[in-house]
């Protein structure tokens, strides 16, 4: 792959530190959720930054399946929602992800369809597929 875009970002800390990206745009401190043994406050997480990624990435392959559908799409509104839990397998951890998509307007068949092949466009997508489980939850 020619890579078009890199983007990075340095984290000290792990899950209790600090992240930044090259640019300085992003600059968050991250807090350990309560849920995970966390005291949780004022920071954002690992799972929250991959959901935010996920969904932007995936409204915008959406977009593009659309427009070369034909389809006009208006207030689209993709809500990512990213988990993680035990992996029964190492005693580790695993994430799992379902995308709720609305496409006002648009017949429910008809966004199903799009949405799965904006699922097999999306690069995020690709990169999760056979890794986690990722459901298409058009609403």
């Amino acid at each position: 792959m020619e890579a078009l875009y890199t983007a990075t970002a340095t984290v000290k800390g792990g899950r209790t530190g600090s992240v930044t990206s090259s640019d300085g745009v992003l600059q968050h401190d991250l807090k350990m959720p309560k849920e995970l043994g966390g005291s949780g406050g004022e920071g954002t997480n690992p799972e929250q930054l991959f959901a935010a990624g996920y969904g932007a990435c995936y409204e915008s392959a959406l977009a593009n399946v659309a427009r070369k559908a034909g389809v006009k799409l208006e207030n689209v509104v993709v809500t990512s929602n990213v988990s993680i839990g035990k992996d029964p397998a190492d005693d580790g951890f695993q994430l799992s992800v379902r995308l709720d998509v609305s496409m006002p307007g648009v017949d429910h068949s008809q966004a199903e369809d799009l949405a799965r092949k904006a699922h097999d466009f999306c690069p995020y997508s690709k990169a999760t597929r056979g890794n986690i489980d990722v459901v298409l939850n058009v609403v």
